[in-house]
């Protein structure tokens, strides 16, 4: 189990939307959603706390025993107990509720319909007969919320006023969790956790306690297994779909490359990956500024805690269960953080843009590759015609390689399909010797020094 705290790190933006919708003079159907552990319940939760409401965790078991249970809450949310007495029915209670001012929260909705399918249509008609309700329903099963919740053929199809998919926190958010580390070790963290709040507090947990990084994620300690519990209650045939996760955790993310490194027939993975898709487990990415085709989609796991779980934990859990350690793991876990510290650039980035402190506002950002070739950061403003190319190098640069990179990355540009367009260059790294002299020649770069000035 994870450890839990009530520390509560951002998701300002979040909070004020359901604020907005509890204070409104409409009734307010409102979806939050997103992976396990990425902190919906704790978000809710907040939103309601100086507000009269109702939480209720639906369990998976008989309809019944959720219904008894939401019962009794609604008899102390209305300070009635002849309602915990009386036999009523789920439109009943909610009839009670209706105008009452209480916030009613039902936390892991999914649950509930796996023991009655047509439930969602009693909350259509409870929903379309409500006058003044406030109705939140929350769910980690993001492919059931999105077909029987929000999807076109679900009874609730159309109703929802606020639909909120939770993501994980940004890469600058860690140092809220740890506010002693450098932005060297958080990255490092970040490689392990993402941004997952559950996560960053199992690992605050064990390093407070004294443990290394290294340590948090041995045998008995929830990160070791935590991946495998989320995903086999997620998948069928997980042996297949484990294989592929391994191969695009470890840099297998063509199409082709994934069937040569499983050995699976093509058509096997193409509907794997398809299903990974559904359920937000994987990515299909295209070069960004390029069109959308499948010739040239690459595959990533969701989120970086799959990847690392899928990267070195799986292949290795023998010599874990064994010995209690990974073979040259800082070295490779170096090397794996090249491809994690894109992640992390990409977020500062996006950072500096809110601030307004790049050349211009980008729209859309992702990396780009045609033959070969890669950029691993475009960011575009598409209506004004403007580009930002950026190299990221988890490494410790001189000036002299720094000049290097960027004058390769001018020679790339050239390949991409954006003429007329106004362009910029620029570079992040580790550390980055001579960063003036550099911004001087109107060059754009940044290193972990810059990341303080960016929070």
């Amino acid at each position: 189990m994870i450890i839990m705290s009530e520390q509560f790190v951002n998701r300002a933006e979040e909070l004020k939307a359901l604020r907005g919708a509890y204070e409104s003079n409409r009734k307010e159907l409102i979806i939050v959603y997103g992976r396990r552990r990425v902190g919906k319940t704790a978000l809710v939760k907040k939103s309601v706390e100086d507000i009269p409401h109702i939480y209720f965790f639906a369990e998976e078991t008989l309809e019944s025993e959720n219904l008894r249970t939401f019962k009794s809450l609604v008899a102390k949310a209305l300070g009635n107990p002849l309602v915990e007495k009386a036999e009523l029915s789920w439109e009943e209670l909610f009839e009670l509720l209706d105008g009452s001012g209480v916030v009613v929260i039902i936390d892991e909705f999914p649950n509930l319909l796996k023991a009655n399918r047509g439930l969602v249509s009693k909350f259509q008609k409870i929903w379309d007969s409500a006058k003044g309700l406030k109705l939140v329903l929350t769910g980690s099963a993001i492919s059931v919320m999105e077909s029987h919740v929000l999807g076109y053929k679900s009874p609730l199809y159309g109703r929802r006023t606020l639909s909120i998919m939770l993501k994980p926190l940004s890469f600058l958010h860690l140092r809220d969790f740890f506010p002693e580390k450098s932005w060297e070790e958080l990255v490092r963290i970040y490689g392990i956790t993402d941004g997952i709040p559950a996560y960053l507090r199992e690992v605050q947990f064990r390093l407070n306690a004294g443990e290394s990084l290294e340590e948090v994620f041995q045998p008995n300690k929830p990160l070791f297994d935590e991946a495998e519990f989320l995903l086999r209650s997620e998948l069928r045939e997980p042996a297949r779909y484990f294989a592929i996760l391994k191969a695009i955790a470890f840099g297998k993310t063509k199409f082709g490359e994934i069937v040569s490194f499983t050995g699976l027939p093509g058509s096997t993975v193409s509907k794997y990956l398809s299903n990974l898709q559904t359920l937000h487990i994987v990515e299909e990415r295209h070069p960004v500024g390029e069109p959308e085709r499948k010739r040239n989609a690459r595959y990533y796991l969701s989120d970086l805690y799959f990847n690392f779980w899928f990267r070195f934990i799986y292949p290795n859990r023998s010599q874990l269960l064994d010995f209690g350690y990974i073979e040259n793991f800082e070295e490779e876990y170096n090397r794996y953080l090249g491809f994690v510290f894109e992640k992390v650039s990409a977020d500062f980035l996006r950072e500096m843009n809110k601030a307004g402190r790049l050349p211009f506002r980008f729209t859309k950002i992702g990396k780009w590759w045609r033959k070969g070739e890669e950029i691993d950061l475009v960011a575009l403003n598409e209506r004004e015609k403007k580009a930002l190319f950026v190299e990221v190098k988890w490494k410790d640069l001189s000036e002299r390689e720094v000049r290097g990179i960027l004058k390769d990355l001018e020679r790339k540009v050239e390949l991409v399909s954006l003429e007329g367009w106004e362009k910029h260059y620029g570079l992040i790294a580790k550390s980055v010797e001579g960063k003036e002299g550099l911004r001087e020649d109107c060059w754009l770069v940044w290193d972990l020094g810059d990341f303080e000035t960016s929070t």
